[in-house]
């Protein structure tokens, strides 16, 4: 198996995030990567550095006002004249536009050319900072994702790519939950302009919303979602198994919500179930989002899977022996991600 992966994409040094009405210490940290990428370097497998695709493939399902906002909004950030007012260290919203939007139907280009107003309409919570280097790991972090769906398409088989920051919280032109690209969603894109037929399934400890929502009323992109129960964890307003996708997309969502304080046993059964539905769709082509803050020490997890969790993931995963494009997601005990991809892998590589 070839992984990808850039230093670039460690150059997005968040300094702050909003957590329970308090500024909170960074959990995004560039340490993660340090950690994922030592441990693919352990079991022997080849790291190698993605070409620069620029933006084409993200504008595949990212809108070009969006990205056209993520390229500039630092220079315009620090650039900004108010009265008795200097910008942030980083650039934060402090509007939340309200938005009774339509699962993916698109949003109008933001009818301001404010930063302030652009900023509020395009990031929708407090946890996406944007610093002088963010959009460069942005872009590399999708390039990563790129690079392994490349692979797979020239071998057939799998390949991983170590993104970061994460993608599966954002929307075709929203950032939210640490994620600014939808990784993922890039990722299954680029196989559906081949194959036609795509599964995403994801295993994250969040709901993968945004890749929800691009996806949301087609019916040639399954999107399957193992996660917390949302109603009292992020993102809170989607996760919920009622939502089965819109219009030629109805039946082509599958959420399944678990109890907090779930473990290894009822979270494997709820992967069987999305391991059927995604079998049963029949893709030509599976993108994994995969996500270690399930884990039960992790600082901003309210599930309790152990390492042995994960082995039986890539197990599961794995026997489908499907071309996968395995996209890193969350994670943040930085301790314990290592060696949960080191057994995701082995249970992976062996179901193979």
């Amino acid at each position: 198996m070839k992984a990808f992966f850039t230093e670039d994409q460690l150059l997005h040094d968040p300094q702050q995030f909003m957590r329970l009405g308090r500024i909170m210490k960074p959990s995004d940290l560039p340490s993660r990567a340090h950690a994922l990428r030592d441990a693919l370097q352990a079991r022997g497998v080849t790291v190698e550095e993605p070409a620069d695709y620029g933006r084409a493939p993200l504008e595949g399902v990212h809108s070009v006002d969006y990205l056209d906002y993520l390229e500039s909004a630092y220079g315009l950030w620090r650039a900004l004249k108010m009265p008795g007012v200097e910008p942030g260290i980083e650039v934060l919203p402090n509007l939340s536009p309200f938005y009774s939007g339509v699962p993916g139907v698109a949003r109008p280009p933001c009818p301001s050319p404010s930063i302030v107003a652009r900023t509020g309409y395009y990031i929708s919570d407090l946890s996406c900072p944007i610093g002088p280097d963010t959009w460069r790991s942005i872009l590399r972090s999708a390039h990563t994702a790129v690079a392994a769906t490349d692979s797979v398409l020239a071998t057939g088989d799998a390949a991983y790519a170590l993104c970061r920051p994460s993608g599966h919280h954002a929307h075709r032109d929203r950032a939210g939950g640490f994620c600014y690209v939808n990784n993922s969603a890039t990722a299954a894109h680029r196989l559906w302009e081949r194959h036609g037929r795509v599964a995403v399934l994801d295993v994250d400890a969040h709901h993968g919303d945004g890749t929800q929502n691009i996806f949301y009323a087609r019916n040639d992109v399954l999107t399957v979602s193992t996660h917390a129960d949302p109603a009292g964890y992020y993102p809170f307003y989607t996760g919920y198994a009622h939502e089965r996708g819109a219009g030629a997309g109805e039946g082509f969502n599958l959420n399944l919500p678990l109890p907090h304080g779930t473990g290894n046993d009822v979270f494997m059964q709820a992967v069987s179930e999305g391991v059927k539905a995604v079998s049963d769709f029949a893709p030509e082509a599976l993108v994994l989002a995969l996500g270690f803050d399930s884990y039960k020490d992790d600082p901003i997890s309210v599930l309790r899977l152990d390492l042995e969790g994960y082995r039986l993931i890539g197990e599961k995963v794995g026997a489908l022996r499907l071309p996968t494009v395995i996209v890193q997601e969350g994670g943040y005990l930085v301790e314990a991600i290592g060696p949960a991809l080191e057994m995701f892998l082995r249970g992976f590589e062996s179901a193979r």
